[in-house]
């Protein structure tokens, strides 16, 4: 992700810099096929930078941020890692002062001519509207989350809580079938369902009403699955989640905000 949105930093007439020490032949392949500048050092990158983009694995997103913040730099630095609100906010305090930071999310396939993604920013706006101006006329999509950080990031770990839990839920529900042989069964009932689970949260209420006995029914999946040599965790998740709604039996009227609240009751 980080050199196909880089190198639509260059398609828009930027100069981009990149450090090739320690990085892969891969990486290096895919930094000269984007037509990025190598630079010997991370001081003389950051000295020559108006702008830093950290896209990295969520896992080194403070490691970077603590390098530059060794080189007291001054400018913009955009992380636009898959990191939690908390962990930009720490990240935010180690770059600060003297630099403006942005918190940054993304979201859809690595651009490129055809396919478009999404860059969230949330901070100053002035920053933004400078970050914004990198990528005008790319298929790099700038959008505002606001001014408060963490915001950006809280958009994306909600999205992806449910994105890649879904993903990971469907192997487990098609390992399950193909233990019993039923997978095309699955397959076909699946083609049924709606495909507006997480755009349409008008219909959550419901599933309040409905999740003192759906709880049960999890641990009978959890059963199934400990039989077939299944993880449980997921299942065993879902029913500590709909035990928060026990309350809501049979209330599909309930307005939305008040069944949303219940799920941040530990004491249903």
């Amino acid at each position: 992700m980080g050199a196909a949105v880089a190198a639509q930093a260059v398609t828009a007439g930027h100069h981009v810099l990149w450090l090739p020490d320690g990085r892969s032949t891969a990486t290096r392949d895919r930094a000269e096929q984007a037509g990025l500048t190598c630079c010997s050092s991370l001081g003389e990158a950051l000295a020559a930078s108006d702008v830093v983009l950290s896209i990295c694995p969520p896992q080194a997103a403070e490691d970077v941020a603590h390098e530059v913040a060794g080189h007291r730099y001054q400018g913009v630095y955009v992380d636009a890692n898959a990191i939690s609100p908390q962990r930009m906010d720490r990240i935010a305090r180690t770059i600060r002062p003297g630099t403006t930071v942005l918190d940054g999310a993304i979201f859809g396939p690595p651009p490129r001519e055809g396919r478009t993604c999404r860059l969230y920013l949330a901070g100053d706006e002035h920053a933004a509207t400078l970050v914004t101006q990198l990528f005008r006329g790319t298929p790099v999509d700038t959008r505002s989350a606001g001014e408060t950080t963490g915001a950006a990031s809280a958009v994306k770990m909600s999205f992806a809580h449910f994105q890649k839990t879904a993903r990971t839920l469907a192997g487990v529900s098609h390992a399950l079938a193909d233990s019993h042989g039923v997978a095309d069964l699955l397959t076909e009932e699946a083609t049924r369902m709606t495909s507006e689970i997480l755009s349409d949260p008008d219909y959550l209420p419901s599933v309040a009403a409905r999740a003192w006995r759906w709880a049960p029914e999890m641990g009978e999946i959890a059963t199934t699955l400990r039989d077939a040599g299944l993880p449980t965790d997921l299942a065993e998740a879902a029913a500590t989640v709909m035990n928060r709604w026990k309350r809501d039996k049979d209330r599909a009227d309930l307005p939305l905000a008040e069944a949303l609240d219940h799920l941040r009751d530990t004491n249903p």
